[in-house]
Protein backbone atom coordinates (compact mmCIF):
# COMPACT_ATOMS: atom_id res chain seq x y z
CA UNK A 1 0.00 0.00 0.00
CA UNK A 2 1.18 3.62 -1.03
CA UNK A 3 1.01 5.25 2.34
CA UNK A 4 2.00 8.72 0.75
CA UNK A 5 -0.86 8.54 -1.43
CA UNK A 6 -2.90 8.80 1.29
CA UNK A 7 -1.85 12.80 1.45
CA UNK A 8 -3.42 13.36 -2.26
CA UNK A 9 -6.40 15.37 -2.52
CA UNK A 10 -8.47 12.20 -3.56
CA UNK A 11 -7.67 10.80 0.00
CA UNK A 12 -10.90 12.72 0.65
CA UNK A 13 -12.85 10.86 -0.80
CA UNK A 14 -15.21 7.88 0.74
CA UNK A 15 -13.00 4.47 1.15
CA UNK A 16 -16.45 3.01 1.38
CA UNK A 17 -19.81 3.96 1.21
CA UNK A 18 -23.46 1.93 2.07
CA UNK A 19 -26.33 2.91 0.34
CA UNK A 20 -29.94 1.25 1.44
CA UNK A 21 -27.78 -1.79 2.66
CA UNK A 22 -30.34 -3.81 4.08
CA UNK A 23 -30.38 -7.40 5.61
CA UNK A 24 -32.65 -10.20 4.90
CA UNK A 25 -33.23 -13.25 6.04
CA UNK A 26 -33.58 -14.98 2.61
CA UNK A 27 -34.04 -13.58 -0.85
CA UNK A 28 -38.03 -13.12 -0.60
CA UNK A 29 -39.05 -9.48 -0.32
CA UNK A 30 -41.40 -9.61 2.28
CA UNK A 31 -38.80 -11.44 4.63
CA UNK A 32 -37.82 -10.15 7.99
CA UNK A 33 -35.00 -7.82 8.46
CA UNK A 34 -31.70 -7.80 10.19
CA UNK A 35 -30.62 -4.63 9.04
CA UNK A 36 -32.65 -1.99 6.76
CA UNK A 37 -31.55 0.99 4.94
CA UNK A 38 -27.93 1.58 6.45
CA UNK A 39 -26.30 4.94 4.71
CA UNK A 40 -22.82 5.46 6.00
CA UNK A 41 -19.47 6.76 4.06
CA UNK A 42 -16.20 6.45 5.72
CA UNK A 43 -12.69 8.00 4.46
CA UNK A 44 -9.08 6.85 4.89
CA UNK A 45 -7.52 7.33 8.43
CA UNK A 46 -11.05 7.73 9.48
CA UNK A 47 -12.36 5.94 12.77
CA UNK A 48 -16.01 5.45 13.08
CA UNK A 49 -17.58 3.88 16.05
CA UNK A 50 -20.73 1.61 16.03
CA UNK A 51 -22.47 1.10 19.38
CA UNK A 52 -25.93 0.06 20.19
CA UNK A 53 -27.46 -2.39 22.24
CA UNK A 54 -26.83 -6.47 21.89
CA UNK A 55 -29.41 -7.46 19.46
CA UNK A 56 -28.88 -3.86 17.34
CA UNK A 57 -27.52 -5.23 13.96
CA UNK A 58 -23.75 -4.19 14.55
CA UNK A 59 -22.06 -7.19 13.95
CA UNK A 60 -24.21 -7.95 11.19
CA UNK A 61 -23.60 -5.12 9.28
CA UNK A 62 -19.79 -5.36 10.31
CA UNK A 63 -20.23 -8.95 8.37
CA UNK A 64 -21.73 -7.47 5.60
CA UNK A 65 -18.99 -5.18 4.69
CA UNK A 66 -16.54 -8.46 4.07
CA UNK A 67 -19.81 -10.83 2.23
CA UNK A 68 -18.96 -13.33 5.35
CA UNK A 69 -22.92 -13.81 6.07
CA UNK A 70 -24.31 -17.17 6.30
CA UNK A 71 -25.19 -18.39 3.03
CA UNK A 72 -29.48 -17.61 3.76
CA UNK A 73 -28.27 -14.01 4.86
CA UNK A 74 -25.90 -12.91 1.92
CA UNK A 75 -28.88 -14.10 -0.32
CA UNK A 76 -31.24 -11.25 1.50
CA UNK A 77 -28.17 -8.66 0.62
CA UNK A 78 -28.95 -5.77 -1.54
CA UNK A 79 -28.36 -2.06 -1.57
CA UNK A 80 -24.52 -0.92 -2.19
CA UNK A 81 -21.50 -1.09 -0.77
CA UNK A 82 -19.11 0.53 -2.79
CA UNK A 83 -15.21 -0.09 -2.13
CA UNK A 84 -13.47 2.28 -4.03
CA UNK A 85 -16.62 2.95 -6.27
CA UNK A 86 -16.63 -0.93 -6.75
CA UNK A 87 -20.00 -2.50 -5.48
CA UNK A 88 -19.42 -5.02 -3.33
CA UNK A 89 -22.45 -6.65 -3.29
CA UNK A 90 -22.51 -7.82 -6.53
CA UNK A 91 -18.90 -9.09 -6.59
CA UNK A 92 -18.18 -12.58 -7.46
CA UNK A 93 -16.26 -15.30 -5.06
CA UNK A 94 -12.82 -14.67 -6.74
CA UNK A 95 -13.08 -10.92 -6.23
CA UNK A 96 -14.18 -10.46 -2.70
CA UNK A 97 -11.24 -13.21 -2.09
CA UNK A 98 -8.85 -10.89 -3.65
CA UNK A 99 -10.44 -8.07 -1.40
CA UNK A 100 -10.82 -9.47 2.17
CA UNK A 101 -7.48 -9.84 4.67
CA UNK A 102 -5.44 -7.19 1.59
CA UNK A 103 -7.80 -4.55 1.77
CA UNK A 104 -10.38 -5.00 4.23
CA UNK A 105 -9.67 -7.28 7.09
CA UNK A 106 -11.83 -8.13 10.40
CA UNK A 107 -10.83 -8.01 14.11
CA UNK A 108 -13.41 -10.60 15.60
CA UNK A 109 -14.41 -10.45 19.95
CA UNK A 110 -14.00 -13.91 20.84
CA UNK A 111 -9.96 -14.35 20.05
CA UNK A 112 -10.47 -18.20 20.73
CA UNK A 113 -13.37 -18.49 17.79
CA UNK A 114 -10.99 -17.22 15.98
CA UNK A 115 -7.61 -19.12 16.66
CA UNK A 116 -8.00 -22.58 15.52
CA UNK A 117 -6.51 -24.41 18.64
CA UNK A 118 -4.79 -27.49 16.97
CA UNK A 119 -2.88 -25.07 14.85
CA UNK A 120 0.05 -23.21 15.69
CA UNK A 121 0.18 -19.38 15.78
CA UNK A 122 2.66 -19.64 12.89
CA UNK A 123 0.73 -21.36 10.38
CA UNK A 124 -2.43 -19.60 11.07
CA UNK A 125 -0.67 -16.38 10.21
CA UNK A 126 1.58 -17.59 7.42
CA UNK A 127 -2.12 -18.99 5.67
CA UNK A 128 -3.24 -15.19 4.83
CA UNK A 129 0.24 -14.43 3.85
CA UNK A 130 1.68 -17.09 1.52
CA UNK A 131 0.12 -16.17 -1.79
CA UNK A 132 1.58 -12.41 -1.30
CA UNK A 133 5.08 -13.61 -0.96
CA UNK A 134 7.72 -14.99 -3.17
CA UNK A 135 9.07 -17.80 -0.73
CA UNK A 136 8.39 -19.01 2.61
CA UNK A 137 11.46 -17.43 3.91
CA UNK A 138 9.86 -14.08 3.16
CA UNK A 139 6.54 -15.55 4.79
CA UNK A 140 8.07 -16.32 8.12
CA UNK A 141 10.21 -13.19 8.03
CA UNK A 142 6.47 -11.65 7.46
CA UNK A 143 4.62 -13.26 9.98
CA UNK A 144 7.45 -12.33 12.77
CA UNK A 145 7.36 -9.01 11.52
CA UNK A 146 3.69 -8.90 12.19
CA UNK A 147 3.89 -10.30 15.93
CA UNK A 148 6.71 -7.68 16.09
CA UNK A 149 4.41 -4.99 15.20
CA UNK A 150 1.58 -5.36 17.91
CA UNK A 151 4.71 -5.97 20.22
CA UNK A 152 4.33 -9.80 21.32
CA UNK A 153 7.53 -10.55 23.02
CA UNK A 154 9.83 -13.05 21.30
CA UNK A 155 8.11 -13.48 17.91
CA UNK A 156 10.30 -16.41 16.76
CA UNK A 157 9.21 -18.48 19.54
CA UNK A 158 5.52 -17.55 19.53
CA UNK A 159 5.58 -18.82 15.75
CA UNK A 160 5.85 -21.86 17.33
CA UNK A 161 3.30 -21.54 20.45
CA UNK A 162 -0.76 -22.55 20.15
CA UNK A 163 -3.04 -20.58 21.16
CA UNK A 164 -4.17 -22.16 24.39
CA UNK A 165 -0.08 -21.43 25.42
CA UNK A 166 -0.85 -17.40 25.18
CA UNK A 167 -3.11 -15.18 27.11
CA UNK A 168 -5.95 -13.35 26.65
CA UNK A 169 -4.11 -10.42 25.90
CA UNK A 170 -1.64 -12.13 23.86
CA UNK A 171 -4.23 -13.97 21.91
CA UNK A 172 -5.79 -10.84 21.15
CA UNK A 173 -3.03 -9.03 19.71
CA UNK A 174 -2.35 -12.00 17.39
CA UNK A 175 -5.93 -11.78 16.04
CA UNK A 176 -4.72 -8.38 15.43
CA UNK A 177 -1.80 -9.20 13.72
CA UNK A 178 -3.21 -11.73 11.20
CA UNK A 179 -5.97 -8.41 10.09
CA UNK A 180 -3.38 -6.24 10.08
CA UNK A 181 -0.07 -8.66 8.60
CA UNK A 182 -1.65 -7.27 4.99
CA UNK A 183 -1.63 -3.70 5.90
CA UNK A 184 -5.18 -3.14 5.09
CA UNK A 185 -7.03 -0.19 3.84
CA UNK A 186 -9.58 -0.81 5.67
CA UNK A 187 -10.40 -2.56 9.14
CA UNK A 188 -13.67 -3.52 11.34
CA UNK A 189 -12.85 -4.44 14.55
CA UNK A 190 -15.60 -5.56 16.38
CA UNK A 191 -15.47 -5.58 20.15
CA UNK A 192 -12.09 -6.30 20.00
CA UNK A 193 -11.51 -6.06 23.69
CA UNK A 194 -14.13 -7.71 25.22
CA UNK A 195 -12.36 -10.21 26.68
CA UNK A 196 -9.50 -8.17 28.42
CA UNK A 197 -9.42 -6.97 31.63
CA UNK A 198 -8.97 -2.78 31.82
CA UNK A 199 -5.12 -2.68 31.98
CA UNK A 200 -4.54 -4.96 28.86
CA UNK A 201 -7.83 -3.44 26.86
CA UNK A 202 -6.38 0.25 27.10
CA UNK A 203 -2.71 -1.10 25.63
CA UNK A 204 -4.16 -2.62 22.84
CA UNK A 205 -6.21 0.40 21.97
CA UNK A 206 -3.25 2.40 22.08
CA UNK A 207 -1.74 0.01 19.74
CA UNK A 208 -4.45 -0.10 17.27
CA UNK A 209 -4.31 3.79 16.81
CA UNK A 210 -0.84 3.66 16.52
CA UNK A 211 -0.72 1.08 13.86
CA UNK A 212 -3.47 2.94 12.52
CA UNK A 213 -1.74 6.19 12.18
CA UNK A 214 0.93 4.12 10.52
CA UNK A 215 -1.21 2.38 8.13
CA UNK A 216 -3.55 5.16 6.81
CA UNK A 217 -6.28 2.95 7.41
CA UNK A 218 -10.13 3.34 8.37
CA UNK A 219 -11.41 2.04 11.18
CA UNK A 220 -14.93 0.49 12.01
CA UNK A 221 -15.01 -0.04 15.50
CA UNK A 222 -18.13 -1.89 17.16
CA UNK A 223 -18.55 -1.72 20.63
CA UNK A 224 -21.05 -1.27 23.69
CA UNK A 225 -18.53 1.27 25.43
CA UNK A 226 -19.12 4.55 25.29
CA UNK A 227 -15.50 5.18 26.67
CA UNK A 228 -13.81 3.57 23.94
CA UNK A 229 -15.60 5.53 21.80
CA UNK A 230 -14.03 8.55 23.08
CA UNK A 231 -10.84 7.64 23.49
CA UNK A 232 -10.96 5.69 19.51
CA UNK A 233 -13.47 7.80 17.23
CA UNK A 234 -14.00 10.53 15.09
CA UNK A 235 -17.42 10.08 14.42
CA UNK A 236 -20.20 7.58 15.81
CA UNK A 237 -23.54 5.86 14.06
CA UNK A 238 -25.97 4.57 16.78
CA UNK A 239 -27.89 1.75 16.03
CA UNK A 240 -31.13 0.06 17.04
CA UNK A 241 -33.42 -2.60 16.19
CA UNK A 242 -31.42 -2.90 12.58
CA UNK A 243 -31.08 0.85 11.72
CA UNK A 244 -28.99 4.05 12.31
CA UNK A 245 -31.21 6.13 14.45
CA UNK A 246 -28.19 8.93 14.68
CA UNK A 247 -24.71 9.79 13.80
CA UNK A 248 -22.77 12.20 13.76
CA UNK A 249 -19.35 14.01 15.18
CA UNK A 250 -18.02 12.16 18.55
CA UNK A 251 -18.05 15.53 20.77
CA UNK A 252 -21.26 16.57 18.90
CA UNK A 253 -22.85 13.32 20.32
CA UNK A 254 -21.47 13.58 23.42
CA UNK A 255 -22.38 17.26 24.14
CA UNK A 256 -25.74 17.09 22.36
CA UNK A 257 -27.40 13.71 21.37
CA UNK A 258 -30.37 14.71 19.05
CA UNK A 259 -32.38 10.96 19.74
CA UNK A 260 -34.09 9.86 22.81
CA UNK A 261 -32.40 6.55 22.70
CA UNK A 262 -29.03 7.79 22.20
CA UNK A 263 -29.60 10.43 25.37
CA UNK A 264 -30.50 7.23 27.37
CA UNK A 265 -27.62 5.52 26.47
CA UNK A 266 -25.34 7.64 27.39
CA UNK A 267 -27.72 8.99 30.83
CA UNK A 268 -27.02 5.42 32.06
CA UNK A 269 -22.93 5.75 31.67
CA UNK A 270 -21.20 5.93 35.02
CA UNK A 271 -19.69 9.21 35.63
CA UNK A 272 -16.22 9.24 37.84
CA UNK A 273 -16.81 13.18 38.46
CA UNK A 274 -20.18 13.21 40.01
CA UNK A 275 -21.58 11.89 43.36
CA UNK A 276 -22.80 8.35 43.26
CA UNK A 277 -26.37 8.26 41.69
CA UNK A 278 -29.05 5.36 41.25
CA UNK A 279 -28.13 4.96 37.23
CA UNK A 280 -31.39 5.74 34.98
CA UNK A 281 -32.11 2.98 32.85
CA UNK A 282 -34.13 2.15 29.81
CA UNK A 283 -37.64 0.36 30.08
CA UNK A 284 -38.37 -2.77 28.20
CA UNK A 285 -36.38 -4.59 26.07
CA UNK A 286 -34.97 -4.23 22.44
CA UNK A 287 -37.69 -6.01 19.92
CA UNK A 288 -36.93 -9.09 18.05
CA UNK A 289 -36.47 -8.82 14.47
CA UNK A 290 -40.25 -11.03 14.21
CA UNK A 291 -42.00 -7.94 16.67
CA UNK A 292 -39.99 -4.94 15.29
CA UNK A 293 -42.81 -2.15 15.80
CA UNK A 294 -44.02 0.18 13.17
CA UNK A 295 -42.80 3.59 12.76
CA UNK A 296 -39.87 4.84 15.03
CA UNK A 297 -38.80 1.53 16.62
CA UNK A 298 -38.03 3.03 19.83
CA UNK A 299 -41.07 4.61 20.65
CA UNK A 300 -42.45 2.13 22.84
CA UNK A 301 -39.58 2.01 25.27
CA UNK A 302 -39.36 6.02 24.75
CA UNK A 303 -40.74 8.28 27.56
CA UNK A 304 -41.23 11.08 25.18
CA UNK A 305 -42.88 9.21 22.57
CA UNK A 306 -46.29 10.88 20.72
CA UNK A 307 -48.89 9.50 18.30
CA UNK A 308 -46.82 10.74 15.00
CA UNK A 309 -44.27 8.66 16.21
CA UNK A 310 -46.70 5.55 15.26
CA UNK A 311 -45.06 7.10 11.70
CA UNK A 312 -41.52 6.18 10.27
CA UNK A 313 -39.14 8.94 10.79
CA UNK A 314 -36.58 9.53 8.13
CA UNK A 315 -32.65 10.13 9.10
CA UNK A 316 -32.48 13.83 9.03
CA UNK A 317 -30.16 16.78 9.45
CA UNK A 318 -30.04 17.91 12.73
CA UNK A 319 -26.83 20.14 12.49
CA UNK A 320 -23.97 20.16 9.97
CA UNK A 321 -22.69 16.65 9.76
CA UNK A 322 -25.11 15.31 12.55
CA UNK A 323 -28.56 13.28 11.71
CA UNK A 324 -30.89 11.45 13.32
CA UNK A 325 -34.27 9.47 12.64
CA UNK A 326 -36.73 11.09 15.09
CA UNK A 327 -39.42 13.35 15.06
CA UNK A 328 -38.81 15.57 17.77
CA UNK A 329 -35.08 15.22 18.40
CA UNK A 330 -33.47 15.85 22.15
CA UNK A 331 -33.76 20.10 23.00
CA UNK A 332 -36.59 20.60 20.15
CA UNK A 333 -39.84 22.35 20.86
CA UNK A 334 -42.60 19.37 20.96
CA UNK A 335 -45.68 19.92 19.65
CA UNK A 336 -49.00 17.69 20.25
CA UNK A 337 -49.57 16.32 16.76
Amino acid sequence: MNINAMTQPEADAPILELHDLTVRLGAQPDAPTLIEGIELAMRPGETLGLVGESGSGKTTLGMSLMRLLPPLLDKGLSGQILYHGRDMATMNARDLSAIRGAEISMILQDPMASLNPVFSIGTQLKEGLRKHATGQGSVHDRAVRALDDVRIPSPQTRLTNYPHQLSGGMRQRVVGAISLARAPKLLIADEPTTSLDVTIQYQFLDLLKDLQHRLGMAMLFITHDFGVVARMCDRVAVMYAGQIVEQGPVRDIFSRPAHWYTRALLDSVPRVNTKPRRLPTITGSPPTVASRPEGCRFHPRCANAQSRCKQSPPLADIRDGHAARCWFPVGSERRPV
